[in-house]
């Protein structure tokens, strides 16, 4: 199967130098698909200029960075780290080339907090999600969306993770669900829970009895009507719903619950957990970094200080009974 890179086109004097540039970035083992998708954008943009061959003057790339009305801040700071990272690779090919300051364009705004649903607001939204009902167009959606959201809340599981498993991926005889190409390029084993796992069991025995079509092990473990991956909208769109059915305010957009908050609920619902169970949370963290699929300590070490903010009694129980746990935050 093609990639999205791969059906793409460029069609500017420097579409070959981009084509080089993210073939590079690929062989580093980045998917590079944010960049490639503002790459087209940036291509067809100098197809509009009297760009000359195999150079990227300040003029153009000034002309690029005008900042469009109502574009996101995180939006624009992509644009601006593509244009950056092509003139440096350009430099680095002895051709002339703008390099965009470090500093430039507006900061991003503060990093987003998660919401952290209690566990009554996860035992709400779960006895919602099991009370959907069938329609005409979604007429196995009460079999598959209680099991897509307890695999979100209950493994940590990026949505898109969820959405793209397919049925060779679910191994409900040894109890191991397998994430192929995630985040950062790599596969990871999620062990789900017994009770996960049984429900998942049975799941596949009804979803086999309400499809027409014979599955395989390439078919999508939760199949849309069209038997393709849900939409990623379709399922927000009805998280929506449940969080206004569980009386759970949303604060627009930008603000949250968001359907990535059940990951980041997980991980801290995690560390609650061992720390009630009496476990060392240093001894611990390494099993939550693989569980995750983060490539270090850093990304997993935000929920320990989330955890902290959210529950400041347990740092100084548990780093006076295992020394320092949850370390403070450096001051960027």
């Amino acid at each position: 199967m093609l990639s999205n890179y791969q059906t793409i086109q460029f069609k500017s004097k420097l579409a070959p130098i981009i084509n080089q540039f993210i073939k590079e970035k690929q062989a580093c083992g980045c998917k590079y698909k944010e960049g490639i998708r503002i790459a087209k954008h940036f291509d067809s943009f100098l197809c509009n200029t009297d760009i000359k061959q195999n150079e990227l003057p300040k003029t153009i790339v000034s002309q690029w960075l005008v900042k469009q009305p109502d574009e996101p801040p995180a939006i624009y700071q992509v644009r601006v780290r593509l244009v950056r990272q092509l003139g440096e690779f350009m430099v680095e090919l002895n051709y002339p080339a703008y390099i965009v300051p470090r500093c430039f364009g507006a900061p991003l705004s503060p990093v987003f907090t998660p919401y952290i649903f209690t566990r009554k607001e996860i035992n709400k939204l779960i006895h919602a999600v099991d009370n959907i009902k069938p329609n005409s167009l979604s007429p196995t959606r009460h079999i598959i969306m209680p099991e897509i959201f307890r695999l979100l809340y209950g493994c940590g599981f990026r949505i898109n993770e969820v959405l793209n498993l397919r049925v060779c991926d679910v191994d409900l005889k040894q109890g191991v669900i397998t994430v192929r190409d995630g985040k950062f390029g790599k596969d990871r084993l999620v062990p789900p829970s017994v009770d996960l796992i049984k429900r998942l069991q049975i799941y596949e025995e009804q979803i086999e009895k309400n499809t027409l079509e014979k599955r395989t092990d390439e078919s999508f473990f939760f199949p849309s009507p069209k038997q393709t991956a849900w939409n990623y909208r379709t399922i927000y769109d009805m998280f929506r719903k449940l969080l206004h059915q569980c009386g759970i305010c949303h604060g627009g957009r930008g603000k949250g619950p968001r359907l990535h908050d059940l990951r980041h609920t997980f991980a801290v619902h995690k560390l609650l957990k061992w720390y009630e169970e009496g476990c060392n949370l240093n001894a611990k963290l390494p099993l939550l970094v693989t569980y995750l699929g983060h490539k270090d300590f850093t990304g997993t070490q935000k929920y320990l200080h989330l955890t902290a903010e959210l529950f400041p009694n347990l740092t100084a129980r548990m780093n006076k009974q295992f020394g320092i746990v949850i370390p403070k935050r450096t001051q960027s």
